[in-house]
């Protein structure tokens, strides 16, 4: 398996608390990561790597925050088959979408041949409780997924 980039967006922390948490997860699998926050990367980062975790907090009412508004029209131009992605949020319930912004990562995804090998993982606010052990181990699973054949 090659390197894993996990690429976030935080505004609060909460979704930055959630790529701490995958990351340990991934690390317990023996995977090696490679970790941005989107406002330092452009989308062309993308094309180094086959395994690909994406975050992002939802603004406004599903809406993608800005930092990752440029990294989703980017990846527009980009072909992403052959390539396998995960994708984790934090929002809050309050809002009429939920984690609306991971729902619009995961279309351009596989509108461009991407493989979203796990359902999203959506976080209201901050993780805590079981819901830590639930980030840890989906970075595990990724990082197994990541480890088969493709389809």
């Amino acid at each position: 398996m090659g390197k894993v980039l996990l690429v976030y967006a935080t505004m609060s922390g909460n979704t930055e608390a959630m790529a701490d948490l995958i990351e340990k997860g991934l690390i317990e699998a023996q995977a090696s990561v490679d970790r941005y926050e989107a406002m330092d990367i452009h989308a062309e980062l993308f094309n180094d790597y086959e395994y690909i975790l994406l975050g992002t907090y939802t603004w406004g009412d599903g809406d993608l925050p800005d930092e990752m508004l440029d990294i989703a029209e980017d990846m527009e131009n980009l072909e992403f088959a052959g390539k396998t992605f995960a994708l984790l949020g934090s929002g809050d319930t309050s809002y009429a979408f939920f984690c609306g912004a991971v729902d619009e990562l995961e279309k351009v995804i596989t509108a461009r041949g991407g493989r979203v090998v796990l359902p999203p993982v959506k976080i209201e606010n901050n993780p805590e409780g079981s819901e830590e052990e639930e980030l840890r181990e989906f970075g595990r699973q990724f990082a197994a997924l990541c480890r088969q054949p493709a389809e």
